[in-house]
């Protein structure tokens, strides 16, 4: 008979079970928590042999989950979600002007204005430290789920997510998409159509990428086929300098065309129909009732409201164009 002692598991065996229920793969897993798949495995069957019951079974080469494990996951959900609302509850009586503010940003997003920003309000609150991390999106939801982020920038609609009941967003501004190409042909064109670009060889985002589904859709929705892909790279930075070095094309987010002069021979033009969707902050329910997340949320938005998310972008492109050519 197991005591009571026994029967206490871990926060990291918690974890590691999430994440397997999650992918249900090991390697993949145990490459995403950083560790070794024997390690995970032993974890695992450690977490089983607490509770009585195994967690997994296996289907061929495929991992299932068994009665016991779909409880383990809801009651794994429920902790999460109660350990949460009590660290926010605790936060809600904290002070404004101290703490931390976690916030993951999407990786394929033009950071800029958030890097100025988070100088400014440092200028204003130098209590508060602003943790930054570049992250997936799958990271990012992970994250926001675990409150290992406070807030999330990143881009909506977001289809992945099902159950939006935890979660808010606060919208940021509205993107579109931007054709980089190098055909002097149809330079002057301020628009193509989608018929028309599909004439390239192209270098997107990888397939589980945002972007890349957004181009996919949009495309499907307007009867063309999708555009012939020679090239996947996670960042803007990797792809626009791969458009520069090569004769092929691409599209990324206005905000970021705006904050990166072009080289000469590169030229862009909008995309007909649009291509378009939102920049957002996203966070938990109720998360910004937090003093130190409303000062930012609000500061942010009398930051923008002085001038506009554009009007700002290219300020900062400008003011670091010269502060480029006053060094040279």
């Amino acid at each position: 008979m197991r005591t009571k002692q026994e029967k206490i598991f871990s926060s990291k065996a918690l974890t590691y079970f999430l994440q397997l229920s999650d992918t249900m793969n090991y390697t993949q897993a145990a490459q995403i928590l950083g560790i070794t798949q024997p390690a995970l495995t032993q974890q695992i069957k450690k977490l089983e042999h607490t509770i009585g019951a195994p967690l997994f079974y296996s289907v061929g080469k495929k991992l299932r989950l068994t009665d016991a494990g779909y409880t383990m996951l809801s009651a794994s959900h429920e902790i999460n979600r109660v350990l949460n609302n009590a660290t926010d509850e605790i936060q809600q009586s904290s002070n404004a002007s101290q703490g931390e503010i976690s916030i993951g940003i999407l990786s394929s997003i033009e950071t800029q204005i958030f890097e100025d920003f988070i100088a400014h309000y440092y200028q204003k609150e130098p209590g508060i430290k602003i943790i930054v991390h570049m992250l997936t999106r799958k990271e990012i939801w992970e994250n926001l789920e675990n409150n290992k982020v406070d807030l999330a920038i990143m881009y909506l609609p977001d289809d992945s997510i099902k159950n939006w009941k935890p979660y808010q967003s606060r919208k940021i501004t509205s993107e579109s998409l931007v054709f980089i190409h190098h055909d002097e042909k149809i330079a002057r064109q301020k628009r193509i159509k989608l018929q028309k670009t599909i004439n390239y060889n192209w270098v997107t985002y990888p397939e589980e990428f945002y972007l890349d589904g957004v181009i996919k859709e949009a495309y499907k929705n307007a009867l063309v086929n999708r555009p012939h892909s020679v090239a996947c790279f996670t960042t803007p930075d990797q792809i626009r300098h791969f458009v520069n070095a090569t004769d092929v094309v691409t599209a990324l987010p206005e905000s970021y065309v705006m904050a990166h002069p072009r080289k000469k021979g590169v030229f862009t033009a909008k995309l007909d129909p649009v291509i378009s969707f939102d920049l957002d902050f996203v966070f938990r329910r109720d998360k910004d009732s937090i003093p130190r997340i409303e000062s930012f949320l609000n500061e942010f938005e009398a930051y923008l409201a002085k001038k506009g998310y554009t009007e700002r972008l290219e300020e900062i492109t400008n003011n670091r164009l010269k502060e480029h050519s006053d060094n040279d």
